[in-house]
């Protein structure tokens, strides 16, 4: 209340700039309302919701726990991206979900990195786009990060992890006593529906009208279509009206938990920053370009850090990096702004703290900075 009183007293609404960046960040949010919203948050709040309801919590166990295997575990959840062409806030959702069912710490921040870090279509665009050195990078880099900083998180978090173990265990022995009302190919299928809306009806369109990436694009909404109406045929026939009701109540809890953070995150982001190309936040573009020029530890660790302060919808972050380039950014503090921005945000930092705590938060955000860095350093000393 101190702060808001504080804040109404002295800051100047009156100057341009800052009056700018207010409005600023209500037009981003609007645009965030507009297009990621309905078509990326909503069926991932539902996949959630059905992760928390339908989802055997055993079957987590088996692959994302912290007593499976760990190459499997953590080879599942670090390339698990490639199919989920996702943004750092859509991929909230299905993280919340699997964390809360028994995922272990490690695999599930594996997970939570991978989903926007590997997108395949921003992979390519990269490549097209930057340059195949970056492309390479980029993809080789999200992979590495994502098992890395979940082993450095599981590693860390490990006597904490015991004990939530333990406590999940109990609820899987009795889960399992428990008959499954679905055979595991219907519930394979109901994911796969659900999953499969997702991709394709974010699915993008690309730089150039031609090859399969476009074909796809091109007929998008009717196989969108079709999966809909496939998905709504398997709620009818397998799905008893108290698992929907709960299902229905389990998204809803997901929304009211994720949504109002997420949207004061992103009124924050565009107070600061603005929408990407606009130079219309607090902190103007031309800073960020003329002090990320070069592959010093300052250049790498300010594109590390802006990268993740940042919302990059899924694959505006390459037109971007396009326009710093030809800016004078340099190589190393380029692909260090691409493996930490569309991993994080400060919206998606802020559900994140909700779910797993702010030392957790704090040293996931950290690993991703630092991590980055390092690799921006090493990777502009090779390529000049």
């Amino acid at each position: 209340m101190l702060g808001a009183f504080l804040a109404a007293y002295f800051v100047p609404f009156g100057h341009p700039r800052v009056s700018g960046a207010i409005l600023e960040a209500f037009h981003m949010l609007q645009e965030y309302a507009r297009q990621h919203v309905l078509l990326c948050l909503v069926p991932a709040l539902f996949i959630a919701g059905a992760i928390a309801n339908f989802v055997s919590q055993a079957s987590v166990i088996k692959y994302f726990s912290g007593q499976a295997k760990k190459w499997l575990s953590y080879s599942v959840a670090s390339v698990s991206g490639t199919i989920l062409a996702v943004c750092s806030c859509t991929v909230l959702p299905l993280f919340a979900g699997i964390y809360q069912r028994g995922a272990g710490l490690g695999p599930a921040i594996a997970f939570l990195y991978s989903g926007p870090a590997i997108n395949i279509l921003a992979i390519i665009l990269t490549a097209r786009v930057l340059g195949w050195k970056l492309g390479l990078a980029r993809a080789l880099g999200a992979v590495f990060f994502s098992a890395v900083i979940g082993l450095i998180m599981a590693y860390i978090y490990r006597h904490e992890e015991k004990q939530r173990t333990e406590a999940v265990s109990q609820r899987v022995a009795e889960a399992m006593r428990q008959k499954e009302a679905r055979s595991g190919a219907q519930n394979l299928l109901y994911f796969a529906a659900m999953v499969g809306i997702l991709v394709f009806a974010n699915w993008g369109k690309p730089a150039q009208p031609v090859g399969f990436w476009n074909a796809v694009f091109e007929v998008k909404w009717y196989i969108t279509g079709a999966l809909l109406v496939l998905l709504a045929y398997m709620l009818a026939r397998w799905f008893r009206r108290a698992e929907l009701s709960s299902w229905v109540s389990a998204t809803w809890g997901f929304a009211g938990q994720i949504i109002p953070l997420l949207f004061a995150g992103v009124l924050a982001a565009g107070v600061l920053m603005g929408r990407p190309g606009t130079d219309a936040g607090l902190i103007p573009s031309r800073w960020i370009e003329a002090a990320v020029g070069g592959n010093s530890l300052r250049a790498n660790l300010l594109a590390s850090v802006a990268g993740a302060l940042m919302y990059f919808a899924t694959l505006t972050e390459v037109p971007i990096l396009q326009g710093l380039l030809g800016s004078g950014m340099g190589q190393g503090p380029a692909l260090a702004l691409l493996l930490a921005g569309p991993a994080l945000s400060l919206p998606n930092m802020l559900v994140i703290r909700s779910v797993i705590g702010t030392k957790k938060m704090l040293t996931y955000v950290g690993l991703v900075a630092v991590m980055a860095t390092l690799t921006g350093m090493i990777f502009g000393a090779i390529v000049g």
